[in-house]
């Protein structure tokens, strides 16, 4: 069925003792989970083995308290307490057909064990290296407590096999692991034989595979995941030490899976990295090992993919955020449906949830982290349960997701939107520099519409409530977007700002599609950014790229600042100084006149003019509602017009993420005719996980009497 093109990304490989069924890994990822959701986490994982992924991996799992990297949720194995929740995981990637791996890590000096208040460990006396840049330092380890983490790794392991795993990954990447600051020269500047030489710096490493394979002999494969290079931080691992590593180790791993020395860097987003942009990097490292190389480079197209194979450079095809964004896509590849490959944007929403400690969402895949408290699946979704037909207003994220989930669904769909284009602010924002990959939202419920006969389109179709209550449906959807303020208000001012008649201000509607010929050539402009996620910087690039001088003002610390949690606020910053645009941080604008601007420090409130011939304004966006707030005005005419429900849905509800309104759409789709009586105990709209109890009164032990 599938291709001939593709029939070698479907060859066995053998990794020490199992065997997978194609070339197809997904690698370890985080998801928000961890050890407080882990029969959601199980589900999740259970739906991508029934993709078509040879093997499933969890994500880091902490082995000791003293790996403790809380605020975030991973999972745990710090005793056999821990053994239950990681094998319903387990158990679950082997129903839906995989071999089930699991990331062991003991994090060192990422782990500042706010939680378990033991002190953190690493190779020497250092801050720890945490995101928060917490007021933590890491003790130097000494020769008892390299002893006691290569015992606690091993216990690790033998709880990992009595789980059901079947591939047990060493994790020495990232500049999340200890084993990764024994590597490094950056962390590393021990004078004993742990550290100096490449040599020493590997000899945890060397140690941690072998007490590894030695518990593993026969039962598991061994996976070492490998930083090759840190390219973005100075005096880190360098390729040679990577190749050093590859050839003095290779005989102590049934598998090498290369990565870059942040996660930063190696999950680059579609703005800044395009697909298979580390291929250089990883190019040549199989040459000096015996065993299997896995890689990522988010991955999407299937001819990148087997071209990886046939030119030696991976032999198998890893993948986290296309995993989720499409978790059958081996399945689709296999089977002769690549066409139909949900296409991961780069946006990295998916990652927000684990830096928010949330459960993981995305925003191609509705149903990710959904599986289990909702019951969605990507491929599936329940038959009709009435003969009811829908009228969606407005084709933009939340609408097509509407429109194409209806219809697999078996409804009748009316789509109706206002302009010739589809697509909506997806569509506008594609136009933006760097967000091109984007489009990839609307391209695939596009493709998924036109080809289902219970779906019709209407374009340049603009309706009024007349229109609405004249045709002829049962069910009405409002997804008609929302437009960007003009007036100021977001975060900072929730009242509108002092604006002078004759100043020029416009907002990011102005700026999609074309130069904005308002502005005239070589001004001054500034971009007022109390959004703080991608549209201020978005917009300060493109209007530097056109030849204005551009300020971005903001009341947060950074440009961007929300881009944190997507792994780009560095890139972004750099980008925006490369491009010649002044970041100015920590100040608002209070007023603003024809010609000049007042801005004020968010600390202080001293004031001061600034010249700017235009300023853009990114603050808040106000809900298109008109429509549905009108026929709202009119329910009592519903029944008359054989209507039984209206609904306002996405950005056109309330404001947010493209991955909110699609998540909307794929939502109300599934709850159109649902019943709430079918499940009586079923109170909340989702299922979740309870804390078991501790037995008895043993909260009270300890307590003075």
């Amino acid at each position: 069925m599938r291709e001939q093109r593709f029939d070698v990304l479907f060859e066995p490989v053998q990794l020490g003792p199992v065997r997978t069924k194609n070339r197809f890994v997904q690698v370890p990822h985080c998801n928000g989970m961890g050890y407080r959701d882990p029969t959601a986490h199980a589900a999740m994982r259970r739906v991508k083995a029934e993709g078509g992924w040879s093997v499933v991996c969890t994500e880091q799992v902490e082995i000791h308290p003293t790996s403790d990297i809380t605020p975030y949720i991973e999972l745990r194995l710090w005793d056999d307490g821990d053994i239950p929740a990681l094998a319903r995981i387990a158990d679950a990637i082997h129903e839906g057909g995989a071999l089930a791996g699991i990331e062991l890590a003991h994090n060192g000096m990422n782990a500042p064990n706010l939680t378990s208040r033991e002190a953190p460990m690493g190779p020497e006396h250092l801050p720890v290296a945490t995101w928060a840049n917490d007021p933590v330092q890491a003790r130097m380890m000494s020769k008892s407590d390299i002893a006691d983490l290569r015992a606690w790794h091993r216990a690790a392991v033998r709880r990992a096999l009595r789980a059901g795993y079947d591939v047990v990954y060493v994790y020495a990447g990232h500049s999340l692991s200890v084993l990764h600051h024994f590597l490094s020269p950056r962390y590393n500047h021990r004078s004993d034989e742990y550290g100096g030489s490449i040599e020493n710096r590997t000899r945890l490493l060397a140690e941690v595979l072998q007490d590894t394979k030695d518990e593993c002999e026969g039962r598991a494969a061994v996976v070492c995941r490998l930083t090759i290079a840190d390219v973005d931080t100075a005096g880190g691992i360098t390729r040679h030490d990577a190749e050093e590593t590859v050839v003095r180790l290779d005989h102590l791993t049934d598998a090498w899976d290369f990565v870059l020395g942040s996660w930063e860097s190696d999950s680059a987003t579609s703005r800044f990295s395009p697909e298979n942009e580390r291929e250089p990097l990883v190019a040549g490292l199989k040459a000096l090992s015996d065993k299997p190389v896995i890689g990522v480079g988010r991955f999407t197209s299937p001819d990148t993919m087997a071209a990886q194979v046939r030119s030696g450079v991976l032999d198998l095809i890893g993948a986290a955020r296309p995993s989720i964004a499409d978790p059958f896509l081996p399945w689709k590849i296999e089977h002769g449906h690549a066409e139909d490959v949900r296409e991961c944007i780069g946006c990295n929403i998916c990652v927000s949830g684990d830096m928010t400690m949330s459960p993981i969402r995305c925003t191609q895949n509705p149903s990710m982290g959904e599986e289990w408290r909702r019951g969605w699946h990507p491929e599936r979704i329940r038959p009709k349960a009435s003969d009811a037909s829908v009228l969606v207003v407005g084709s933009g994220p939340a609408g097509l997701e509407a429109a194409s989930s209806l219809g697999r669904r078996g409804y009748s769909v009316v789509l109706a939107e206002a302009g010739r284009t589809l697509g909506g602010r997806v569509a506008r924002e594609a136009t933006l520099p760097s967000l091109g990959a984007w489009r990839r939202v609307v391209d695939h419920r596009l493709s998924r519409i036109s080809n289902d006969e219970h779906v019709e389109v209407y374009r340049e179709s603009e309706m009024d409530e007349e229109d609405v209550l004249s045709a002829d449906v049962t069910d009405v959807v409002v997804a008609t977007g929302s437009v960007w303020r003009r007036d100021g208000v977001g975060r900072w001012h929730t009242a509108p700002l002092p604006v002078d008649p004759a100043a020029v201000v416009l907002t990011p509607d102005d700026l999609f599609g074309h130069p904005v010929e308002r502005l005239g050539e070589g001004r001054q402009v500034v971009v007022f950014d109390d959004d703080h996620y991608y549209m201020g910087g978005v917009a300060a690039e493109l209007l530097a790229g056109l030849g204005h001088a551009v300020r971005l003002v903001t009341p947060a610390p950074l440009a961007s600042s929300w881009t944190v949690h997507t792994l780009e606020a560095t890139a972004v910053q750099r980008r925006l100084l490369a491009a010649g645009v002044e970041i100015v941080t920590s100040r608002t604008v209070a007023e603003i006149g024809p010609g000049a601007v007042r801005t004020a420090c968010v600390f202080t409130g001293r004031e001061r003019a600034e010249r700017a011939d235009a300023v853009v304004l990114v603050t808040a966006r106000l809900p298109v509602d008109d429509l549905y707030q009108r026929l709202d005005s009119r329910r009592s005419e519903w029944s008359r017009h054989g209507l039984r429900s209206v609904r306002c849905i996405g950005d056109a509800w309330a404001p947010g993420t493209i991955a909110a309104a699609v998540w909307a759409g794929r939502r109300y789709a599934e709850e159109l005719d649902a019943d709430p009586e079918a499940d009586p105990e079923r109170t909340q709209p989702f299922l979740r996980e309870y804390t078991a109890l501790a037995r008895g009164n043993s909260y009270s032990r300890g307590l003075p009497r």
